[in-house]
């Protein structure tokens, strides 16, 4: 830290020190000593704090939990961070701005273990200026509050934007490979070095992965290295070039991370690894991208969930593609040696319905469609940069202690299904391909209370020798291996999509039902609050992420009846993580394609027949001249949509002569050469 910097912070610390005894208006002392307090409690004790061997396991605890106390459930009902109960206490006009400000300030903990003073500064800055407007509480107004708090984002953003997009291709920010390498595993003072919050399912799960062998954990992480590897492989991208590779995962999985860290860099790959982002100027939603701890309060993070609102206009998005833009360009090397993010998912969390507030904040059409036209220009610099051809990636899976009892022999059964025969696989899914490219289009429905009822249009094959429309989906990019997929045709697909229950971004949808018309969704609805409209906001902020509509983007049929029977034998198939869910029946993704921005990268199935059916009549809009229509192309979003094998009536395959082919009927794989598929089952 230089003399300027140390001067600023002993300036700042010394001032809020000061704060209890300023005189202002009662009505928002509370407010400013609450968030003073914590500001000074994190600067007085984490830096005591991330020297963990000098403190016992239940010091490091105690004061982790006070670290977030303020926005766990039982707190948070009465905390200034909750925005409900700012508005109440502190007015309309103030208590949404004010509780945003406070959710910002809460980005300090990871600031100071990881000793980033120049933005702890900068936060506990803007606090002081806000703070300085209500000394005189007769002329604070909103909008000297807004315009403290959108002066301070667009200042810094050369800083926050820019450090956030060097993270995510440089390794040389190691403060998680520092903990992840030189810790002691066995000792798990270690899962407090990071400032996240820290619940039973870290702790938990790191003993469970200290009793294991050396061999188990060597096979885990080969399983999950050996995937990104192959990416390369099955899709034809030389990695000699590569130099990188993104590890994200959840915060007690170290040890099979550290050994996964070994084996990359047998491949000549360095760890990148980053914290997920903190400040709202780098957030989406509750979308949380890097390694991650359980949520202190899921609730609070959705109420947050659009916060940016405050600050989001035209000319500050406008900064951030352009700090974005230099970024890259400073570091064209590193960009280019970036070869994909391995992700490492949890799953089994008690399932979150969120609480519907009135008094949070939210973005406005206007501001909605900038964040949209945003996004789209994002995507395309970052894929002028890091093409989107030129790396790989991998998704794995495992079950946090919070899905229950059984949590370690659900684990092991994971182990078990991420490493399934993947020759037995090929061979049988290579017969469901085989007759899909005879389809003209494939009919789905429902059973029972299931209302799907689909008629999905496929893509024409002119040599059956040589080409397929279904790529062949075994255990490489996407574990667990199992299942079939294409990109459908829009023209012509249409009906209703329904499914009873299911998880998508960490949130529960009951009884989702979308309607299709030429391939794009014209209505949807959902079960889980008791107004429509609530529903239906629901579903466009979190699915269809403010977009109007969005497209079927991938139609497929998952295969993997060992999951779905192990899932049913434990009772977790509603907490299953999508990426498994996907494999245990037919699924659609509505967004982009499978092969956004590659889709003209050549690839293959096994049986050496080229994958045709890539495109739809959205994502060939790249290819217009027309820079209007060129921004259509892509909604930059993925999210699939599993209908499990228990409300499947049937799918078939129905040819341009009218023959119809069942592939599965009532939950069951009839076509013949799928028998195998059947056995988990009895």
């Amino acid at each position: 830290m230089d003399d300027t910097l140390r001067e600023r912070l002993n300036l700042s610390i010394g001032r809020i020190r000061y704060i209890d005894k300023d005189a202002y208006s009662a009505r928002f002392k509370a407010y400013f000593k609450e968030v003073a307090d914590f500001i000074l409690y994190a600067y007085d004790t984490i830096p005591k704090a991330g020297q963990t061997e000098s403190l016992s396991f239940n010091e490091l605890y105690e004061i982790n939990q006070e670290l977030y106390d303020d926005i766990l459930p039982e707190s948070y009902i009465t905390s200034f961070a909750n925005p409900e109960y700012a508005v109440e206490f502190l007015g309309e006009e103030f208590g949404n701005i004010l509780s945003f400000l406070y959710y910002e300030i809460r980005g300090i903990i990871p600031y100071l273990y990881e000793e980033r003073y120049e933005e702890f500064a900068s936060v506990i800055e803007l606090f002081l200026e806000v703070y300085n407007i209500f000394l005189d509480p007769q002329t604070a107004s909103y909008k000297y509050v807004r315009d403290a708090i959108y002066y301070h984002m667009y200042d810094y953003a050369d800083v926050m934007v820019e450090r956030r997009t060097l993270e995510t291709i440089s390794p040389e920010f190691n403060f998680a490979t520092d903990i992840i390498m030189n810790s002691d595993l066995t000792d798990l003072r270690y899962l407090f070095k990071y400032g996240e919050y820290i619940s039973e399912n870290e702790t938990k799960t790191a003993e469970y992965l200290n009793k294991l062998s050396d061999k188990e954990i060597d096979e885990m992480a080969k399983t999950y290295v050996d995937g990104f590897i192959n990416g390369f492989k099955s899709m034809g991208i030389d990695i000699t070039p590569k130099k990188t590779v993104n590890i994200r995962y959840s915060i007690g999985q170290e040890r099979m991370v550290r050994s996964a860290i070994k084996m990359f860099e047998a491949h000549g790959l360095k760890p990148i690894i980053f914290r997920y982002a903190t400040s709202r100027i780098n957030r989406r939603l509750t979308i949380r991208t890097g390694y991650i701890s359980s949520f202190a309060n899921q609730q609070y993070e959705y109420d947050h969930r659009m916060d940016e609102a405050v600050f989001l206009d035209k000319a500050l998005l406008e900064r951030k593609l352009e700090v974005i833009g230099d970024t890259y360009k400073k570091h064209e090397k590193l960009a280019r040696e970036y070869a994909g993010p391995a992700v490492i998912e949890t799953f089994g969390e008690k399932p979150f319905k969120p609480v519907i507030k009135a008094k949070v904040i939210k973005l406005d059409d206007k501001q909605q469609k900038y964040l949209l036209d945003y996004q789209t220009k994002a995507a395309n610099l970052t894929n002028r940069f890091i093409p989107r051809d030129k790396y790989s990636f991998t998704i794995i899976a495992y079950p946090v202690p919070e899905i229950g009892e059984n949590f370690e022999e659900i684990f092991s059964e994971i182990v078990k299904v991420n490493t399934l025969d993947n020759k037995l696989y090929e061979e049988i899914q290579e017969q469901i391909i085989n007759e899909l490219n005879n389809a003209l289009y494939v009919h789905v429905k429902g059973k029972g209370k299931n209302k799907t009822d689909i008629k999905v249009m496929m893509h024409e094959i002119k040599d059956f020798d040589r080409e397929t429309i279904f790529e062949n989906c075994l255990a490489d990019v996407n574990i667990p291996l199992g299942e079939v997929f294409t990109s459908p045709k829009l023209t012509g697909t249409e009906g209703v999509l329904n499914v009873s229950e299911i998880y998508l971004n960490e949130l529960k949808y009951n009884n989702l039902c979308l309607t299709f018309k030429d391939g794009k969704i014209c209505d949807y609805t959902c079960g889980n609050f008791g107004k429509e409209e609530e529903n239906k906001a629901f579903i466009k902020e979190n699915l269809m992420f403010n977009h109007d509509t969005l497209p079927i983007g991938e139609f497929a049929i998952g295969t993997n009846t060992v999951a779905y029977v192990m899932a049913r034998r434990f009772d977790i198939l509603r907490r299953l993580p999508i990426l498994i869910v996907e494999k245990m029946g037919p699924h659609f993704a509505v967004g982009d394609t499978c092969y956004s921005y590659s889709e003209d990268m050549k690839l293959y199935n096994p049986d050496g027949k080229e994958i045709i059916a890539k495109d739809n009549e959205c994502s060939i809009l790249r290819k217009s001249k027309n820079k209007e229509e060129q921004e259509k192309a892509y909604f930059n979003c993925h999210t699939d949509i599993t209908i499990p094998y228990e409300e499947i009536g049937s799918i078939t395959s129905v040819h341009s002569d009218g023959k119809e082919v069942l592939i599965i009927e009532n939950g069951r794989f009839v076509l013949p050469g799928t028998e195998k598929l059947n056995e988990p089952f009895e």
